[in-house]
């Protein structure tokens, strides 16, 4: 079984299918709210053949209104915070879980740029969060590159975050 580090140096593809390996192992469905990658991670994971046994919903809401609408992100939460931050993200978690019925989920949202950065959130800025309705995980990463290298980076590491979960979930549940 790869390490996390080893993941981050698979292909889209090969991270893609391990993560349908583990949702069929674990009968889990995974869904994906996305702002900064645009459909991104849905694409790669329906890249495998099959998928839509463990993805049958995936949400893009680039627009604030989207979030609120679509996923249930509370307006106060996009004012008080904005959108690219752990508590935006972890709430488009909760809505993905909460409308999709998925078990596990990935958000992001971030600064692909060129333009839309500010000095507390320069361009390749991307939060992530995974979870379900009750627990979900943040992170702020910082990509470097261009805008497609950003949006590459963001997915691949939404990837590797759900199989590395999913791969915690089969080491718990074998030692339990």
């Amino acid at each position: 079984m790869p390490s996390e580090t080893s993941l981050k140096n698979l292909d889209l593809t090969l991270l893609a299918q391990r993560l349908g390996r583990l949702c069929k192992q674990q009968d889990v469905e995974v869904t994906a709210a996305e702002s900064c990658t645009g459909g991104g991670i849905a694409s790669a994971i329906t890249e495998v053949a099959g998928s839509s046994a463990y993805f049958t919903t995936g949400y893009v809401t680039y627009a604030n209104a989207a979030k609120t609408r679509l996923l249930g992100v509370p307006e106060t939460t996009l004012a008080d915070h904005g959108a690219v931050s752990k508590e935006v993200v972890k709430a488009m978690v909760i809505g993905a879980c909460r409308e999709s019925g998925a078990g596990l989920a990935v958000a992001v949202s971030g600064v692909a740029g060129p333009d839309g950065g500010s000095d507390a959130k320069p361009v390749g800025t991307v939060w992530l969060a995974w979870g379900d309705t009750a627990s979900q995980e943040a992170e702020c990463f910082h990509f470097p590159g261009d805008r497609s290298a950003v949006r590459e980076q963001a997915v691949r590491q939404a990837l590797v975050g759900l199989v590395a979960r999913l791969n915690a979930r089969e080491k718990a549940s074998k030692t339990n």
